[in-house]
């Protein structure tokens, strides 16, 4: 008769898919020697019944993309439930606050997605500033002549760019742009001026920041009062020629508002994000010649993929010799975050 295991229960409740690409190797190999392990083997994501089904008695769930709802039934069969280890960001659609209760612990790994999207926005607006997108058609359309008759454009350093949101990503972004001599004004209700001197940010609100920042990039999370935070008087009050960037979500922007803005010709902007992804075919947004469009990859890496993986494990990892969580998310954070 085998013994039975004293090691923690960890389910993973990923599709094996979704899995491979997430968990290198060696981050299997690493959650193997940390417990015993229990994997879905069918290739689409769980239901929230499967899901049930498969809770009780583990100790630690791994989750992910396509998890299921953490409903009041997955609760209630989640007997031994201590930690939720999220290897995604987003936490608040798939655990609502009643997940918190019983002293269970949640960790995610949004910090690994914050260094793609903050190099995307950098490079989103350096690509802006430089119309580079307009001299690629051009000279495509063109020829040489063409795209060389085109009005130069301008220089990131010295430039004054407003950044939205001081989360993950938006501390990331602001780290790039101090790097390549910006000057930063922060917009957040939640940051004091001594966190911001210490970012070396000027802490603003929104209206002068929009109006004094010929570069404005969004990285506000999703939340109820972040719904449709710029509209059509926000946008009227973007200077001539300025730069509109959102690599956050389109949660935030009045999307008609938005279109019509553009359709004037007065401003430019970079949307990684939209009101219906994918963008339909005959969305009036890809005729826009001051439009960047991107199709919602703005975090999509090769690194950051595995990188969410090795935090996962980590955390784990963090969890059971009783060390402090890094990136741990608590009831009274879920309504500032994502």
């Amino acid at each position: 008769m085998q013994p039975k295991s004293d090691k923690p229960k960890i389910l993973i409740a990923l599709r094996p898919a979704l899995y491979d690409l997430l968990f290198a190797d060696e981050q299997k190999e690493r959650l193997a020697s940390l417990g015993e392990l229990s994997r879905q083997t069918q290739a689409g994501n769980l239901t929230e019944a499967q899901l049930t089904a498969l809770i009780g008695g583990q100790d630690i769930v791994i989750t992910s993309w396509g998890t299921p709802n953490f409903s009041p039934a997955v609760l209630a069969a989640a007997d031994r439930l201590k930690l939720i280890a999220h290897s995604a960001g987003s936490i608040k659609r798939m655990l609502p606050p009643p997940v918190f209760n019983a002293g269970r612990r949640v960790t995610h790994v949004a910090y690994s997605m914050s260094i793609p999207v903050a190099e995307t926005t950098l490079a989103l607006i350096l690509l802006c500033l430089r119309n580079y997108h307009k001299f690629d058609r051009a000279f495509k359309d063109g020829g040489w002549a063409a795209a060389r008759a085109l009005p130069a454009g301008g220089e990131l350093a010295g430039n004054r760019v407003g950044v939205i949101g001081a989360g993950y990503t938006g501390r990331a972004v602001i780290k790039r742009l101090l790097a390549l001599d910006a000057e930063v004004w922060l917009c957040d209700p939640y940051v004091d001026e001594e966190s911001a001197k210490t970012m070396g940010v000027h802490l603003a609100a929104l209206e002068p920041l929009m109006r004094e920042c010929p570069i404005i990039t969004l990285q506000a999370p999703a939340t109820a009062e972040t719904y449709r935070m710029i509209g059509r008087e926000q946008l009227s009050w973007l200077r001539d020629g300025a730069i509109f960037i959102n690599t956050a979500r389109a949660h935030l922007i009045d999307e008609a508002a938005l279109l019509a803005e553009l359709q004037t010709g007065r401003i430019s902007a970079a949307l990684d994000v939209f009101d219906q992804e994918p963008l339909p075919d005959d969305s009036p947004f890809r005729g826009l010649d001051n439009l960047i469009i991107t199709p919602h990859i703005a975090a999509v890496t090769h690194q950051a993929y595995k990188r969410q993986g090795e935090i996962t494990v980590d955390e784990v990892a963090r969890y059971l010799s009783g060390g402090k969580l890094r990136y741990e998310v608590t009831r009274d954070m879920l309504d500032t975050m994502a």
